[in-house]
């Protein structure tokens, strides 16, 4: 049987949302103390983090360390993308219980690095979100890419290309016992 986005989207879901919760700080501090470590090598001056759902990764203890020697930049969600606005607080909790930092007026296009969640992970280092598009349309409209890296909170990849053109790809996927970067040419 060929193995389809969605059904990989599903079983990766159903993993998370399972996953024990007894080793929850454990993996999170390894996520955190290899996602600093790789922050501090790249030095960016701009970084754009997301924040947390409950079965996701949780990166906040990176984020507000980061946050007092770079600017640090969230989604903030308009119509099916998102722009980015600053991290301040306070956060307000939003659509698919999501929190946000307020909109701003500025206009931010250039990031040295995006810090995404990724549900599943392809064979081309593709993500595979919760369906909805909104980092590949926010991608698609920034005129240079930024350094990315998906972030899981544990393994769910799949040797087969299963994703769209479309799909944004990581430069490193990070998780608490896998660290796998893309292959440059040349």
């Amino acid at each position: 049987m060929c193995l389809t986005k969605s059904t990989f989207r599903q079983n990766c879901i159903k993993k998370m949302k399972n996953a024990p919760r007894s080793n929850r700080y454990y993996r999170d501090a390894i996520i955190n103390k290899r996602l600093l470590k790789e922050i501090k090598r790249l030095k960016p001056k701009s970084i754009l983090f997301y924040y947390p759902l409950e079965f996701e990764a949780d990166i906040r203890k990176t984020l507000l360390r980061v946050r007092k020697v770079c600017d640090v930049y969230v989604p903030f969600m308009q119509d099916k993308s998102f722009k980015v606005v600053p991290f301040r607080l306070p956060l307000k909790r939003k659509n698919f219980g999501i929190y946000e930092a307020g909109n701003t007026l500025r206009n931010i296009n250039k990031i040295d690095i995006a810090i995404v969640p990724a549900v599943g992970v392809d064979g081309n280092l593709q993500r595979i979100g919760f369906g909805k598009g909104m980092y590949d349309r926010f991608f698609e409209k920034l005129k240079k890419k930024p350094y990315t890296i998906f972030v899981q909170p544990d393994i769910c990849f799949t040797k087969e290309f299963i994703c769209d053109e479309y799909d944004i790809a990581c430069d490193l996927l990070l998780t608490p016992k896998i660290i796998k970067r893309r292959r440059t040419r040349g």
